[in-house]
Protein backbone atom coordinates (compact mmCIF):
# COMPACT_ATOMS: atom_id res chain seq x y z
CA UNK A 1 0.00 0.00 0.00
CA UNK A 2 0.91 3.13 -0.93
CA UNK A 3 1.42 6.33 -3.38
CA UNK A 4 3.12 5.82 -6.28
CA UNK A 5 4.14 9.06 -8.38
CA UNK A 6 3.55 9.67 -11.98
CA UNK A 7 4.00 12.28 -14.77
CA UNK A 8 0.73 14.19 -15.16
CA UNK A 9 0.63 14.20 -18.87
CA UNK A 10 2.61 11.51 -19.84
CA UNK A 11 0.21 8.79 -20.99
CA UNK A 12 -2.79 7.53 -22.20
CA UNK A 13 -4.93 9.99 -23.68
CA UNK A 14 -8.11 9.04 -22.25
CA UNK A 15 -10.59 11.66 -21.13
CA UNK A 16 -12.42 13.49 -23.09
CA UNK A 17 -12.01 16.87 -23.91
CA UNK A 18 -13.19 19.15 -20.51
CA UNK A 19 -13.72 15.87 -18.89
CA UNK A 20 -14.14 17.23 -15.61
CA UNK A 21 -16.71 14.40 -13.53
CA UNK A 22 -14.49 12.26 -11.18
CA UNK A 23 -17.16 9.33 -11.24
CA UNK A 24 -16.82 9.85 -15.13
CA UNK A 25 -12.60 9.95 -14.91
CA UNK A 26 -12.31 6.64 -12.47
CA UNK A 27 -15.10 5.27 -15.36
CA UNK A 28 -12.81 5.89 -18.22
CA UNK A 29 -9.81 4.66 -15.79
CA UNK A 30 -11.57 1.56 -14.95
CA UNK A 31 -12.46 0.68 -18.86
CA UNK A 32 -9.00 1.43 -19.86
CA UNK A 33 -7.16 -1.24 -16.77
CA UNK A 34 -10.44 -3.87 -17.83
CA UNK A 35 -8.86 -3.44 -22.12
CA UNK A 36 -5.47 -4.85 -21.06
CA UNK A 37 -7.64 -8.19 -19.66
CA UNK A 38 -6.66 -7.74 -15.81
CA UNK A 39 -9.41 -9.14 -13.62
CA UNK A 40 -10.97 -6.31 -12.24
CA UNK A 41 -14.26 -7.75 -10.64
CA UNK A 42 -12.99 -7.01 -7.05
CA UNK A 43 -11.31 -3.66 -7.68
CA UNK A 44 -12.86 -0.36 -7.10
CA UNK A 45 -11.65 3.05 -8.98
CA UNK A 46 -12.12 6.12 -7.35
CA UNK A 47 -10.10 9.88 -8.81
CA UNK A 48 -9.74 12.64 -6.39
CA UNK A 49 -8.32 15.65 -8.57
CA UNK A 50 -5.10 14.31 -10.49
CA UNK A 51 -4.49 11.19 -8.06
CA UNK A 52 -6.38 7.39 -8.86
CA UNK A 53 -7.40 5.89 -5.39
CA UNK A 54 -7.85 2.00 -6.49
CA UNK A 55 -9.26 -0.55 -3.36
CA UNK A 56 -10.24 -4.31 -3.35
CA UNK A 57 -8.01 -7.45 -4.13
CA UNK A 58 -6.30 -8.95 -6.63
CA UNK A 59 -5.04 -12.51 -7.43
CA UNK A 60 -1.46 -11.52 -8.23
CA UNK A 61 1.56 -9.22 -7.39
CA UNK A 62 2.48 -8.72 -10.73
CA UNK A 63 -1.43 -8.34 -11.73
CA UNK A 64 -1.33 -5.68 -8.74
CA UNK A 65 1.77 -3.90 -10.19
CA UNK A 66 0.45 -3.83 -13.21
CA UNK A 67 -3.22 -2.49 -12.67
CA UNK A 68 -1.31 0.34 -10.97
CA UNK A 69 0.81 1.62 -13.81
CA UNK A 70 -2.13 1.06 -15.93
CA UNK A 71 -3.88 3.64 -13.97
CA UNK A 72 -1.03 6.42 -13.46
CA UNK A 73 0.28 6.23 -16.66
CA UNK A 74 -2.92 8.46 -17.93
CA UNK A 75 -2.34 11.64 -18.84
CA UNK A 76 -3.62 13.85 -16.52
CA UNK A 77 -2.79 11.52 -13.36
CA UNK A 78 -0.27 12.39 -11.25
CA UNK A 79 -0.09 9.26 -8.74
CA UNK A 80 -1.82 6.04 -7.43
CA UNK A 81 -3.17 5.84 -4.42
CA UNK A 82 -2.99 1.88 -3.69
CA UNK A 83 -5.28 0.08 -1.47
CA UNK A 84 -5.28 -3.08 -3.54
CA UNK A 85 -4.67 -6.77 -1.43
CA UNK A 86 -3.26 -9.55 -2.63
CA UNK A 87 -5.11 -12.62 -2.35
CA UNK A 88 -3.42 -15.58 -3.45
CA UNK A 89 -5.06 -18.86 -4.22
CA UNK A 90 -4.44 -21.73 -1.95
CA UNK A 91 -1.60 -23.50 -1.99
CA UNK A 92 -0.02 -19.93 -0.63
CA UNK A 93 3.39 -19.61 -2.00
CA UNK A 94 6.11 -17.90 -0.49
CA UNK A 95 5.41 -14.11 -1.18
CA UNK A 96 7.73 -12.94 -4.20
CA UNK A 97 9.47 -9.66 -3.33
CA UNK A 98 8.15 -6.38 -4.12
CA UNK A 99 8.89 -5.34 -7.40
CA UNK A 100 10.11 -1.84 -8.00
CA UNK A 101 8.98 0.90 -10.30
CA UNK A 102 11.00 2.64 -12.93
CA UNK A 103 9.75 6.08 -14.25
CA UNK A 104 11.12 6.59 -17.96
CA UNK A 105 13.89 9.21 -18.92
CA UNK A 106 14.28 10.91 -22.24
CA UNK A 107 17.06 8.51 -24.36
CA UNK A 108 15.45 5.61 -21.82
CA UNK A 109 15.41 2.67 -24.07
CA UNK A 110 14.60 -0.65 -22.44
CA UNK A 111 18.04 -2.73 -23.16
CA UNK A 112 19.49 0.97 -21.34
CA UNK A 113 16.87 0.52 -18.21
CA UNK A 114 18.17 -3.62 -17.85
CA UNK A 115 21.75 -2.04 -17.68
CA UNK A 116 21.14 0.22 -15.40
CA UNK A 117 18.69 -2.13 -12.95
CA UNK A 118 20.41 -5.08 -13.41
CA UNK A 119 23.69 -4.74 -15.04
CA UNK A 120 23.19 -6.64 -18.10
CA UNK A 121 21.48 -4.85 -20.99
CA UNK A 122 20.22 -8.46 -22.71
CA UNK A 123 17.92 -8.32 -19.82
CA UNK A 124 15.51 -6.37 -21.20
CA UNK A 125 13.27 -8.99 -21.77
CA UNK A 126 12.60 -9.28 -18.35
CA UNK A 127 11.33 -5.74 -18.27
CA UNK A 128 9.03 -6.34 -21.54
CA UNK A 129 7.25 -9.21 -20.33
CA UNK A 130 6.79 -8.36 -16.71
CA UNK A 131 5.11 -4.42 -18.29
CA UNK A 132 2.54 -6.61 -20.72
CA UNK A 133 -0.07 -6.15 -21.98
CA UNK A 134 0.63 -2.10 -21.45
CA UNK A 135 3.81 -2.35 -23.38
CA UNK A 136 3.11 -4.16 -26.71
CA UNK A 137 6.43 -3.35 -28.74
CA UNK A 138 9.90 -3.10 -26.36
CA UNK A 139 10.91 -0.07 -28.63
CA UNK A 140 8.01 1.87 -27.86
CA UNK A 141 8.07 3.33 -24.40
CA UNK A 142 7.92 6.91 -23.61
CA UNK A 143 9.65 9.53 -20.97
CA UNK A 144 7.54 9.47 -17.97
CA UNK A 145 6.40 5.96 -18.38
CA UNK A 146 6.20 3.97 -15.25
CA UNK A 147 7.35 0.44 -15.78
CA UNK A 148 7.24 -2.60 -13.21
CA UNK A 149 11.08 -3.93 -12.53
CA UNK A 150 10.94 -7.25 -11.37
CA UNK A 151 13.64 -8.93 -9.42
CA UNK A 152 15.65 -11.39 -11.94
CA UNK A 153 14.84 -15.16 -10.67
Amino acid sequence: MGLISFIKNAGAKIFKSGEKREEDKANLIMEHIKKFGFDVSAVQVAVDGEKVILHGKVDTLANKNKIIVTAGNVDGISAVEDHLLVIASPPVAPPAPEKQFYTVKKGDYLSKIAKEVYGDAKKYPVIFEANKPMLKDPDLIYPGQVLVIPPLQ
